[in-house]
């Protein structure tokens, strides 16, 4: 038998995504509104076959392309597709990371802690452990430190599967962007771990530096710095993706964007946060400016 294909139709792969998934509600919705029960439990048998019979296919694509070097690369410029990510999620065949889950989290508490003078910043996941950093409770706050965690952990342990609990790190000693305009000159001693690079004018406004690192006793890091516009940032010169180098990257700033060369992933060049698959990170490094050198943290 012979497919006839209208040219002129609209065809599911150049529709928004909002657009299919907005259709994809509406017609659930239809089949639960029916009138017969009967033909209720038709539509929903139908929605579980078609189900089954999708996630079978797509179980069986995944793992072939997983097993192909070339395939690890194509899976993941697919999953990068909000279409094709939209139906991984739905058949359970991807999940969103627990850092994603747990940042969204906050992003709906935050408003709240902040309201109060508060925030929190998530440092990582460990062992089902979420560990946070708190800033701004007490001095006057009606929200405490202690109500601010209860209030993080509840919010983690409901919308983040395996989270068993929360610990508070304390709050590291200055900031990992610099502006440069209040760099002041203070003399402190090399503390384990600092690395003093390069004088704070070897980093060109709006430019990508290269660095190579060595701590004391430890192997070398390459690490790159970011200069968008008077603020620096430093961070292991490894893309997310394949571990690729970065100091080739393109640095655009128009939208703050740090974009690889190699597979085009896109991060925020302050942050390191992946624009390209949300939860994604570029591995960030303490930063700091003393007597005009920039001093990067490398080790423990």
């Amino acid at each position: 038998m012979t497919a006839v294909v209208d040219s002129q139709a609209k065809l599911p792969e150049d529709r928004e995504i909002e657009e299919l998934a907005r259709a994809l509600d509406d017609a659930v919705a239809a089949g639960r509104e029916l009138d017969e029960p009967g033909a209720q439990r038709v539509v929903a048998a139908l929605h579980r076959a078609l189900d089954d019979a999708h996630r079978a296919a797509l179980v069986r694509m995944v793992r072939r392309l997983r097993e192909d070097e070339r395939g690890k690369e194509l899976l993941f410029e697919l999953v990068d597709d909000p279409a094709v990510r939209m139906v991984l999620l739905m058949h359970g065949i991807i999940r969103p990371d627990p850092m994603t889950l747990a940042r969204q989290a906050l992003d709906e508490v935050s408003p709240q802690l902040q309201s109060h003078g508060g925030d929190v910043e998530l440092s990582h996941i460990e062992d089902g452990v979420a560990y946070v950093r708190l800033s701004g409770a007490c001095n006057g706050c009606s929200m405490s430190a202690v109500t601010m965690r209860n209030g993080v952990e509840e919010a983690l342990r409901e919308k983040v599967p395996g989270i068993a609990g929360v610990e508070v790190l304390p709050n590291e000693p200055g900031p990992a962007l610099i502006p440069l305009s209040d760099v002041g000159l203070r003399r402190a001693e090399p503390e384990k771990g600092w690395i003093r690079s390069l004088p704070i004018v070897g980093f060109e406004l709006d430019r990508i530096t290269a660095v190579e690192l060595r701590p004391d006793g430890g192997p070398e890091v390459s690490a790159i710095v970011v200069n968008l516009g008077g603020q620096l940032s430093a961070y292991v010169n490894q893309c997310a993706h394949l571990a690729m180098p970065l100091d080739g990257a393109e640095l655009d700033t128009s939208d703050g964007s740090l974009t690889c060369e190699w597979h085009g992933y896109c991060f925020d060049a302050l942050s390191g946060e992946c624009r390209t698959l949300p939860g994604t990170q570029l591995e960030q490094l303490p930063l700091r400016v003393e007597d005009g050198d920039v001093w990067i943290r490398a080790g423990e």
